[in-house]
């Protein structure tokens, strides 16, 4: 019989997962990244995603909003390829997709929100 894997490795799982997304569809890897599955949400805070074209192109503020404006978009766009992931990772459904990044500290934020109480679902 197969042992039931813990949330932890879920989160891990998750985390892999992300860096792995952020590498091939974004073209660069965030330097940290950390999962958090709490109730129907899943929380990732990736650090150090941002290129040094994007950093430099960032210190004005035209710069920062076409960063911001950039990433949100390419993001957006890959949301079939991050509704695969929450799938296949915790066998639920997303709902609903929220991000934003810091152009200063070169830090996003993602919440997803799952048709599933993660809480219930993995020990």
């Amino acid at each position: 019989m197969m042992r039931k894997r813990t949330r932890g490795e879920h989160e891990a799982e998750f985390t892999k997962a992300m860096i792995q997304f952020e590498k091939e569809y974004l073209g660069r890897g965030p330097q940290d990244v950390k999962t958090i599955f709490l109730g129907d949400m899943i929380f990732v805070r990736l650090r150090g995603i941002l290129t040094p074209a994007e950093m430099k192109l960032a210190e004005s503020r035209e710069g920062r909003e076409l960063v911001k404006e950039t990433r949100r978009q390419l993001f957006e766009s890959s949301r079939p390829l991050i509704e695969a992931m929450i799938k296949t990772i915790t066998g639920c459904n997303l709902i609903s997709l929220h991000t934003d990044m810091s152009t200063k500290t070169g830090e996003r934020i993602v919440v997803l929100t799952v048709d599933v109480n993660l809480d219930q679902q993995f020990v």
